[in-house]
């Protein structure tokens, strides 16, 4: 690894938008450690694609959802570098379901998953930001914590959840040259939104398209380089014009 790049980390980094986000942080002099659970196969992708790009990187198998996992994990992580600059809190699952309905487990995996692994991993990599006065905190939100959609309780207040976690966060750390933002996708063409009816999108999204990948991590690392230098707090919307 070159001594002059910044180091990134991305959580939930081998498919979808976190993969676009790894490869686009790279395109930026990023040095990336790529976070997945349990798609090593995705991740070597990723991986492969970051090294396209022109940089390096990682993998960082990890569940964050899990204390324990995430706390020996980011230990290994941070002791040989302490220059962390980026973390892209992008890890999420879905359960969707009725809350009548919901089982507690579906409730808790989601919860766990997106608000307790933005703890387990945002903790420890703030204490060495702290420390070097500086670093870019980046969460990856979604449209459904400002829409209400059917089925999507757990998701929902999770996502809204972390909102305001950055929101909260960035008052704490502005002083300390830590920024933290949100950006909050719509539908993005991935893997998770294959059931969408595409005769829907018209409908649905004013652009009358989903987003791609791309779209959203060339916002996330604007947010993470000098040209947002005066933008904390921020929620950015990346959802085609969805009210």
């Amino acid at each position: 690894m070159a001594e002059q790049r910044p180091v990134a980390l991305v959580t939930g980094g081998s498919r979808g938008i976190g993969s676009a986000i790894c490869v686009e942080l790279a395109r930026a002099g990023h040095h990336v450690l790529i976070n997945y659970r349990s798609d090593a196969e995705a991740a070597e992708q990723t991986l492969a694609r970051v090294r396209e790009a022109g940089s390096d990187g990682e993998l960082c198998p990890f569940d964050v959802a899990d204390a324990e996992q995430a706390g020996e994990a980011m230990a290994r992580l941070l002791d040989p570098k302490p220059d962390l600059a980026v973390l892209v809190n992008n890890a999420g699952v879905t359960a969707d379901g009725l809350l009548a309905m919901m089982p507690p487990e579906d409730w808790g995996r989601v919860i766990d998953t997106s608000l307790g692994g933005f703890y387990n991993v945002t903790r420890p990599v703030l204490k060495r930001m702290v420390e070097r006065r500086g670093g870019n905190i980046v969460t990856i939100s979604s449209a459904s914590a400002h829409m209400a959609n059917r089925g999507q309780t757990n998701y929902a207040a999770a996502k809204a959840g972390l909102i305001a976690a950055s929101k909260t966060l960035a008052r704490e750390v502005a002083r300390l040259g830590i920024r933290v933002n949100v950006v909050a996708p719509g539908l993005i063409d991935t893997d998770m939104t294959e059931a969408v009816p595409r005769k829907m999108l018209k409908q649905l999204i004013p652009m009358a398209r989903m987003g791609r990948a791309e779209e959203v991590a060339k916002v996330v690392t604007w947010l993470c380089g000098e040209d947002a230098s005066y933008v904390t707090g921020a929620v950015i919307d990346v959802n085609g014009g969805m009210m």
